[in-house]
């Protein structure tokens, strides 16, 4: 017999304006208590240092996720000069120093090798696993690692403002796996000056912006009332970036079992699309000729 889930069957993205001092986890926690939900999942981690959008995914949006993981994020991060540190930003213990500080010409002609299509190796305090275990934990046992440098594109970044010699805002949008604090890390090394970031914010992410975002305490203040589903976002915002195709009655019935099913419209053959009826997601697959064929099946 199947266990049944506890809680309530609600569906949908709820984005926080994650503050500082709390994991990405926690607040995915607080997030599914506050609404009973039975299913939680979040799309991009941020330090606990870090603040800014928290996609929060509930029930069938779960099934979106990937979709937001992949999408461009953009980041708005303080810089400090002169110095290197274990975490590359304020949390850790401080490694090196330098005297030298840039000038605004020497960072503006400096960001342009971190645009486009970069490598970028991660930092010692990540969640990158190592074999089988991630970066953070290992770091925190005093282990050294050797990370891999990844591919990154950078789509933006700029030097927004100069508070003092010091430090430098920068603004980055970029694509999936980004670390703000290897940037800033690679950044000082190129300007022989060493650097970490002293503080960061997610601006937004794919399609949710900050001010849709609601706060921790309006989560606690509507906690288990039936007001807390205003917070909520429709499962098919996740959807924009997606071609959107029209299910007959007929294909909405098909592709609700998980088989292809007609829809109205034409796309190349082999894009990726999602199908509504009413309003309604019903799948996310590939158009094949009249039909799509679905790779994810929301039940609503």
């Amino acid at each position: 017999m199947a266990r049944t889930r506890k809680g309530r069957p609600v569906s949908g993205w709820v984005i926080v304006d994650k503050p500082a001092g709390i994991g990405s986890t926690e607040v995915v926690a607080r997030v599914r208590r506050a609404f009973g939900a039975q299913k939680a999942g979040h799309a991009g981690t941020l330090d606990p240092a870090a603040t800014g959008v928290l996609a929060v995914a509930l029930g069938e949006a779960t099934k979106t996720v990937p979709l937001i993981t992949d999408a461009s994020k953009a980041y708005r991060f303080r810089i400090t000069f002169g110095a290197a540190t274990s975490t590359d930003d304020a949390e850790g213990e401080t490694l090196a120093t330098s005297p030298n500080r840039p000038t605004d010409a020497q960072i503006e002609a400096a960001l342009a090798a971190f645009r486009g299509d970069i490598l970028q190796v991660p930092p010692q305090v990540s969640a990158v696993k190592v074999d089988g275990e991630r970066a953070y934990d290992l770091a925190r046992e005093g282990i050294a690692m050797d990370l891999a440098a990844r591919p990154l594109f950078v789509e933006r970044l700029s030097l927004l403002a100069r508070p003092d010699p010091d430090h430098a805002d920068l603004e980055m949008v970029c694509g999936k796996g980004g670390y703000v604090r290897s940037i800033a890390r690679d950044l000082g090394r190129a300007l022989g000056c060493l650097a970490h970031v002293q503080w960061l914010r997610r601006d937004w992410t794919g399609p949710f912006r900050a001010s849709d975002a609601c706060t921790l305490q309006d989560l606690d203040r509507l906690s288990g009332m039936p007001e807390i589903d205003s917070l909520l976002h429709p499962l098919e915002q996740a959807l924009t970036g997606l071609p959107e195709l029209q299910a007959t009655p007929e294909g909405a019935t098909r592709l609700s079992h998980g088989n292809p099913g007609q829809v109205l419209g034409h796309l190349p053959y082999g894009s990726e699309a999602w199908a509504s009826l009413d309003g309604l997601a019903l799948a996310v697959g590939r158009y094949m000729g009249g039909e799509l064929h679905p790779s994810r099946v929301f039940n609503r």
